[in-house]
């Protein structure tokens, strides 16, 4: 047997294929564009392994996505493949509406083929899990309910915009077709090898590299955060035992202002990596920059769907995650230096240089 991952080289799909091969001896194919975002460097340690068949290829090209199913004739397809950051879908929505929505749509229509011309017992078997995102429902208020799985969907970002998309899209082929889909929408991952265009690492590697550290607004946008390899766990559990046609939310139960984030990372930084007396804390760094134009001020997961049906927590605490997160970075200086090139810089520059303080 084999399963399919996409988007398998990027943060979290990278640590699920890491998690997947520890933990089992069925063999994945790993399809990803390898975009400014996904990074073979993340897979060095499975590089030779058998199980592990890395492709180079996007999901949005049809031949591709036919001849692979074809030919490795996975029982399950894992979408992870996805571009995901708000920030950059503000400035350019193009390539998320590219990505998510015409790509999922591809993906499907491969996967509908495919799974309509199996054998009784292997179409019965099949899942296709689409991972997607709680930025879809919306913008809670400081004492709303946290979302739930039948909370209507309500974007308010490109980004967000495109993963409800490719949501409904999914739905609907499971609807429609019958095709044994499911989908996760998560909260805000963190850990081991997350792309320093995120909040945390971003961070760490400011305050390490003696750069301030930028706070949208006045820091008291709430989100929820969910340790990467609990997440993964969840994903496993959805594949594994999940319903088709339906939706479980995955979140942390660690819900965070920014601003606490922030001086918690600079707090364990001061321990792990202090200073020095001359240059004072790292949390003296930090500044409030402009807010991102619509920024939602609060996310929360609730997770009660996933823990009753398919038994289901996190495992790590956000104290705990935190503090694995931060070791790690400390002790892969050459991976930070691997994905700190010139795109990346210019990046940094073209969305934080031009915010006022």
């Amino acid at each position: 047997m084999t399963v399919l991952i996409t988007g398998g080289a990027g943060f979290i799909g990278s640590n699920f294929v890491l998690d997947w091969l520890g933990q089992s001896e069925e063999p994945l194919v790993n399809l990803d564009k390898l975009t400014y975002a996904g990074n073979l460097a993340n897979l060095g340690e499975v590089r030779a392994d058998p199980r592990h068949i890395f492709v180079h290829g996007d999901i949005g090209d049809a031949p591709l996505a036919r001849s692979l199913l074809e030919r490795h004739r996975p029982r399950a397809i894992v979408n992870f493949a996805a571009e995901s950051h708000v920030d950059r879908s503000i400035l350019g929505p193009a390539e998320f509406i590219q990505t998510n929505v015409v790509g999922t749509f591809t993906l499907l229509e491969a996967a509908r083929a495919y799974w309509t011309g199996l054998p009784p017992a292997e179409k019965g078997a099949f899942r296709f899990l689409h991972v997607s995102t709680d930025e879809v429902y919306g913008s809670l208020g400081r004492a709303d309910p946290a979302f739930a799985e039948t909370t209507p969907y309500a974007p308010n970002s490109p980004y967000a915009a495109s993963k409800a998309s490719s949501d409904h899209l999914v739905r609907a082929y499971h609807h429609t077709y019958g095709l044994p889909s499911l989908t996760t929408n998560c909260s805000n991952n963190y850990g081991p090898y997350q792309f320093p265009e995120k909040l945390i690492p971003l961070v760490i590697l400011n305050a390490l590299a003696g750069k301030a550290l930028p706070v949208y607004g006045d820091g008291a946008n709430v989100r929820d955060w969910l340790y990467v390899a609990d997440h993964c766990r969840a994903v496993r559990a959805v594949l594994e035992r999940g319903r088709p046609g339906e939706v479980y939310n995955v979140g942390g139960s660690s819900e965070k202002r920014n601003i606490e984030v922030v001086r918690e990372i600079c707090a364990v930084l001061d321990e792990l990596r202090p200073r020095g007396d001359a240059q004072g804390p790292y949390a003296s760094l930090i500044r409030f920059v402009t807010d991102r134009p619509g920024h939602d001020r609060r996310y929360a997961i609730d997770a009660a769907k996933i823990r009753r049906e398919l038994g289901w927590a996190p495992q790590e605490s956000f104290a705990s995650g935190l503090r694995r997160t931060v070791q790690w970075y400390l002790d892969h200086a050459d991976w930070v230096q691997g994905v700190q090139s010139g795109d990346y810089q210019r990046w940094v520059d073209l969305n934080y240089g031009a915010r006022k303080q």
